[in-house]
């Protein structure tokens, strides 16, 4: 017996619907026993003659009403087990719609079908139809439903075991789609809401568990043997990454989330679309917005060039600026196979879109091989493709490699920012935005230092075109960004190859932190800099809060299912050449004026002399060619005297 019901329910689960003319057919005989019953129940209290002819002709009249007016308001197209509030109105104005024609042609054709009841009897007996029919389409819906959800219980008695995060439109959406699903892996176990007071709620028939305290939360989830909690959006996440998630880390309960819009499945398969949530979701925040029109409105029909384009900032510049009206982009990296990368996927995005030609892609789209620090390369691309707009992304970003090689900082981010400010100025772009970084600020570092003297020489060139010592019209604008999640080399996926590895997961320091944001986030900077830039400003804006590297180690492990230090192991490696405990976004002798965007601000920095600080880049570059590391660092601390190296062997040079 028990076999026989495991494969009927198997038939359930796996049949995809009923056919629908089927649906069609079962609707109108459903609606046409109900006629018919209404009429035999009335013809019984009026002491009535049963004719079999008479409701022969009753049933004939009432399926084909029934057929009609089933099939021009197409009740029958909706998946009977997924019956929704809209349908079952339609359901209900369509058996109104037949019941009218219905009550027309037993009027007109009383005489012939031989019908005895008065006018008031008649239009009594429809409103009976009416609801009977109602009642009887809506309960087989229902039982239909109640069938396949029970089939679907016991067919999948190793479905992980939920509680869905909230009670409103989003989360019911999300038990609506999980505890329905032909291949659910979910067992729906009820509602979980933080309240300062506990209530009793049901919802959809499940119990809404109003949290007021942790001890309540872990009886529940002990009584209802619950595997994980499952929130429907990452902003609901983030409403609870400091209560309950935190609470469900430290007591090894999964916390689970539906992924973004951008993250669904491409092929269409929604099977495992929700996944454990990631220590990424928790670190964001109130994500910048910028006004896109503005944006449109700058970039429309310009040429832009993208340098470090295969880069992950970059990379991400190019997708948005390629989406904006642009005349061209030109992606330029030294990089072969990262470049090759970005072109494949531009071209793969572009062969979607309607009247896609490879003509007009090509004359679109610009892939160039160049290095920065090659003048004479750089004069040749600015020559053929006289970019409008510059956003400069090429650097080497590495704190310990930039401290063993001091005079290759020196060439890529100084020397190379320079050939590209150069060309700017003297083939008329319009303007260039350079992305800076954090760690230029107060520099501990040779790579930090590099930046900032890159910010210097651009806004010195940017200074000496408006006091008209340089000919030109290019604006220079600098972005300064903290940390950007998932780019290359960054800590998170350090960090998550090594618990896969089995650990250890190594922090420098148990008291370090750093500021953290997403590369769409610093992307949509640079476009708002470009946008609001007049020339001249370094841009900074509001990080959040800055999160400790060994708290994010912690919370990495434990939401892998592992234990800090008994699992898997931190430990602690010390501080490397050049790192600090934290990160500043402003120097302390800088101040900041607001914009018209609430978490940007301008930097205002000390001033150089033009004229000055060609002498001394000149001396800064004849070092690094000369491969004087020491003499080059010393230079470096000359043009920037906040910058102390520290735990480096340029230390030294600070006493």
């Amino acid at each position: 017996m028990s076999n026989i019901y495991s494969i009927i329910s198997n038939k359930v689960i796996n049949s995809p619907y009923i056919s629908r003319w089927s649906v069609l057919l079962i609707d109108s005989f459903i609606a046409t026993f109900a006629t018919v019953s209404v009429y035999l129940v009335l013809g019984f209290f009026a002491k009535s003659e049963p004719i079999l002819s008479r409701y022969m002709y009753i049933a004939l009249l009432s399926f084909v009403s029934s057929i009609t007016t089933f099939y021009i308001f197409g009740t029958y197209r909706g998946i009977m087990r997924h019956t929704t509030m809209q349908e079952v109105m339609r359901i209900s104005i369509a058996v109104c719609v037949k019941s009218a024609i219905l009550l027309a042609l037993f009027i007109s054709l009383k005489d012939w079908i031989g019908i005895t009841f008065s006018n008031l009897n008649l239009m009594f007996s429809q409103v009976a139809d009416i609801v009977c029919s109602i009642v009887l389409l809506i309960a087989l819906r229902m039982f239909l439903i109640y069938i396949y959800e029970l089939s679907l219980a016991s067919n999948n008695k190793t479905a992980k075991r939920v509680l869905i995060y909230g009670d409103g439109p989003k989360s019911v959406a999300l038990t609506s789609f999980l505890s329905r699903n032909m291949h659910a892996e979910y067992r729906i176990m009820g509602y979980v809401t933080m309240q300062t007071r506990r209530t009793k709620l049901k919802l959809q028939g499940l119990t809404v568990y109003t949290i007021d305290e942790y001890d309540y939360f872990s009886e529940v989830i002990e009584k209802k043997n619950v595997n994980a909690v499952v929130f429907p959006s990452q902003a609901s996440a983030m409403e609870e990454k400091d209560g309950l998630i935190d609470y469900c880390i430290k007591k090894h309960i999964k916390v689970m989330v539906m992924p973004q819009l951008n993250e669904m499945p491409k092929d269409g398969n929604m099977q495992n679309m929700i996944r454990e949530i990631r220590i990424e979701d928790l670190l964001g925040r109130d994500e910048i917005t910028i006004n896109m029109e503005e944006v449109s409105g700058f970039l429309s029909g310009k040429r832009v060039m993208v340098t470090g384009g295969a880069g992950s900032i970059g990379s991400e510049l190019s997708r948005l600026i390629s989406s904006f009206p642009i005349s061209q982009i030109i992606v330029l990296d030294s990089a072969e196979t990262p470049l090759h990368n970005i072109q494949l996927e531009l071209t793969d995005r572009e062969k979607k879109k309607d009247g896609f030609s490879l003509e007009s892609f090509d004359d679109r789209f610009k892939f160039v091989i160049a290095d920065v620090r090659d003048v004479a390369r750089m004069e040749k691309v600015f020559e053929a493709y006289k970019p409008e707009i510059v956003f400069h992304a090429a650097a080497y970003k590495h704190v310990p490699l930039m401290e063993s090689n001091p005079c290759e900082a020196i060439n890529a981010n100084v020397m190379g920012s320079r050939n590209v400010a150069d060309m700017a100025v003297k083939y008329g772009v319009e303007k260039m935005v350079m992305v800076s970084t954090d760690k230029a600020v107060n520099p501990t570092n040779v790579m930090g230092c590099s930046k900032r003297l890159a910010e210097i020489y651009v806004q010195t060139l940017s200074k000496a075109i408006i006091n008209g010592e340089v000919e030109g019209k290019t604006k220079f604008i600098t972005t300064r960004f903290g940390n950007v999640l998932g780019s290359n080399g960054s800590v998170i996926p350090r960090f998550r190859e090594q618990i896969i590895n089995g650990g250890p997961v190594t922090v420098t320091h148990k008291d370090i932190i750093r500021f953290f944001m997403t590369i769409p986030e610093a992307c949509r900077l640079v476009l708002e800099a470009a946008t609001m830039g007049e020339g001249y400003e370094i841009f900074v804006f509001d990080m959040g809060k800055p999160v400790k590297i060994a708290d994010l180690a912690r919370n990495m492990i434990s939401l892998a299912g592992f234990e800090p230090d008994k699992d898997i192991k931190i430990v602690y490696t010390g501080l490397r050449p050049g790192e600090k405990l934290y990160e500043e976004l402003l120097n302390s002798k800088e101040n900041t004026i607001p914009t018209g965007h609430k978490k940007i601000s301008v930097a205002k920095v000390r001033e150089y002399s033009f004229k000055t600080i060609l002498q001394e880049y000149e001396t800064l570059r004849d070092l690094a060619k000369k491969m004087d590391k020491m003499g080059t660092v010393r230079q470096m601390k000359a043009i920037v005297p906040e910058f102390k190296s520290q735990n480096s062997v340029y230390s030294q040079l600070d006493k």
